[in-house]
């Protein structure tokens, strides 16, 4: 009978360590994904100002901003989605500035062109440490035998943070 407490009490154990250890990865997930998002509020900062200064060029500047005017929120596919959205917006309001040298040449704007790159580079490292994230937590929610306790428990997979146009793989670049 002693072996079969022993038993019991490892299986027990294993179960107890294997929920920790997916607690332990959603919160990392959790984390990671508010590093992405206040990435992303500093480039929602930075992109009504572009788009202020845009305005005395072009008349499409109001259809642009409430584009690219995105309400922060929770980890979601349509969040996700939208901030994809906003990545093709925002490269969209980049070559509409193409189209007028005079405001390229103006300091206001290849200051806040510099500050967006950098944001933009923010965003792509917060976005990969998301991703590995989100990746070591969906390896455990998949395998098996820790599936077992998740699906018990709720655990499910996560998106990955893509960007789904192959123009806004990187960060938008305009040529002053």
């Amino acid at each position: 009978m002693g072996w079969w407490l022993a038993g019991l009490g490892a299986v027990v154990g294993w179960l107890v360590w294997c929920f920790n250890r997916l607690v332990a990865l959603r919160n990392k997930c959790d984390t990671a994904w508010s590093d992405v998002d206040v990435q992303l509020l500093r480039r929602h900062e930075l992109i009504p100002n572009l788009v202020a200064l845009v305005k005395g060029y072009n008349a499409h500047e109001s259809a642009l901003q409430q584009a690219v005017a995105l309400a922060r929120g929770p980890l979601t596919t349509q969040r996700l989605a939208q901030e994809s959205a906003t990545s093709a917006e925002l490269v969209r309001l980049l070559a509409v500035v193409e189209a007028y040298p005079e405001l390229k040449a103006e300091g206001r704007f290849g200051e806040l062109h510099q500050q967006l790159v950098a944001v933009e580079e923010e965003i792509q490292m917060a976005r990969r440490y998301f991703n590995g994230a989100t990746r070591d937590y969906n390896n455990q929610v998949q395998s098996f035998p820790a599936l077992l306790v998740a699906r018990g428990f709720g655990f499910a997979s996560r998106p990955f943070f893509e960007v789904s146009l192959a123009t806004v793989r990187q960060a938008p670049e305009v040529r002053l």
